[in-house]
């Protein structure tokens, strides 16, 4: 079977689409499947190319059996509701008039950004192919949740139209969470037969070790005291993670042994380093984003995870992936998520959760999850919790799903 798969974001980009869609397309290469990758040249989250790219209408290389094009689009940011939407959709116009020329059985288009859905139904449309929808978020719901888009804007109500067409017109879509699953079917009334859930996970049940002292070295570099333990945040700070939260909650507790590492890039990015300044913060390092292969060694630095959210009913039907590559490396999770996944840290005893943007609640997780590290309960929950979200696993079943629509 050839998979033709449409994703903005790939590797060497690291965010957590990147991430999945890699993962999972090295597996549908072992399973026999000759998948063509239609992606931007890398610039997430900064909005600039990565070194030996160049931002061209057309380039191809290989990787572990997978064919990636990339193709040229407008470089934004991840910042600014028109620019972001201007560098989404000329992707999908891109990824559109590469895909015409590609021989393939099926199309896969994923999210978040809900534009790929447009490159993906126009393909299935001209090539007479059936099509797959991967939806990552419930887009675009998730830009009202963060303050980009208004939900009486005659905008959304168009995007609304768009999302319940997409949804109806594919055959088949792919979620990442069963709260998803429930929304398709209570509010767009999709048949149940044609959605799969299959959430996010770890392709390695354990990451690279690390010796000591490689750890308190890179612990001294960034200028942080042996005796301080360290909560990290490692990924995306953009308009949906309430980090301007955490910081606040960092000022209460200065002099106490905690020192918070943040690691990433994002349109908030520049206001957090300016609320770190006015707040005069002395327990906080920021640090840009890191090539993927320095990852773990700085999962391997934290002591506990943090995860974080602002306080909205749209984000309790999301599951971060960060949780599971850290759970890969035994690392409690500070987590500020309601919904699906405070279930999942709660039933495998992985981590402690807090009520969103509660400082209070907050303040006490740091109290209590000094014990868990210790406990054999927490091994064994972090063993259990990584074989049931087996990424390896989850892209098979994956794969077979959508198989269905060739056999069909």
């Amino acid at each position: 079977m050839k998979i033709l798969f449409i994703t903005d974001n790939f590797p060497p980009e690291v965010n957590a689409p990147a991430n999945r869609g890699y993962d999972h397309a090295v597996e549908w290469v072992k399973m026999g499947y000759k998948i063509t990758v239609i992606t931007c040249h890398p610039n997430f989250p900064k909005g600039q190319i990565f070194d030996g790219y160049k931002n061209s209408l057309f380039s191809v290389e290989h990787k572990n059996g997978i064919r990636i094009i990339r193709v040229w689009s407008y470089i934004s940011a991840n910042e600014g509701f028109f620019k972001r939407s201007l560098d989404y959709f000329s992707f999908s116009v891109s990824s559109f008039i590469a895909g015409l020329f590609i021989k393939t059985d099926l199309i896969l288009a994923t999210s978040p950004q809900f534009f790929t859905a447009f490159s993906g139904k126009a393909l299935s449309f001209f090539k007479r192919k059936p099509w797959v929808l991967e939806i990552r978020d419930l887009w675009p719901d998730s830009i009202v949740a963060v303050g980009s888009l208004t939900a009486n804007s005659r905008v959304y109500r168009i995007l609304k139209t768009l999302e319940s067409y997409f949804y109806k017109t594919a055959n088949r879509v792919i979620v990442v969470t069963d709260s998803f699953k429930k929304y398709l079917v209570e509010k767009h009334e999709i048949n149940e037969s044609k959605i799969g859930v299959f959430k996010n996970g770890v392709a390695n049940n354990s990451l690279e070790k690390y010796d000591n002292d490689d750890i308190s070295i890179l612990k001294e570099s960034l200028g942080i005291a042996s005796e301080n333990k360290i909560i990290s945040y490692i990924g995306t700070h953009g308009l949906a993670h309430g980090l301007d939260f955490i910081l606040y909650c960092a000022k209460k507790i200065e002099g106490k042994p905690y020192h918070f590492l943040f690691i990433g890039d994002g349109a908030k990015k520049e206001e957090l380093l300016t609320l770190r300044d006015t707040l005069e913060l002395s327990n906080i390092t920021f640090i840009n984003t890191i090539p993927k292969k320095e990852v773990s060694q700085h999962i391997h630095l934290s002591d506990y995870a943090l995860v974080n959210l602002k306080k909205s009913d749209e984000f309790k039907n999301v599951i971060p992936s960060k949780i599971f590559e850290n759970i890969a490396a035994r690392k409690p999770i500070l987590l500020g998520v309601e919904g699906e996944s405070q279930e999942i840290i709660e039933s495998y005893g992985v981590g402690i959760s807090f009520e969103p943007e509660n400082e209070t609640q907050f303040l006490e997780t740091l109290e209590k999850i000094e014990s868990l590290p210790n406990s054999d309960d927490f091994e064994n929950g972090c063993v259990r919790l990584l074989n049931d979200f087996n990424r390896i696993k989850i892209a098979q079943e994956m794969g077979k799903f959508m198989s269905k629509c060739i056999l069909n």
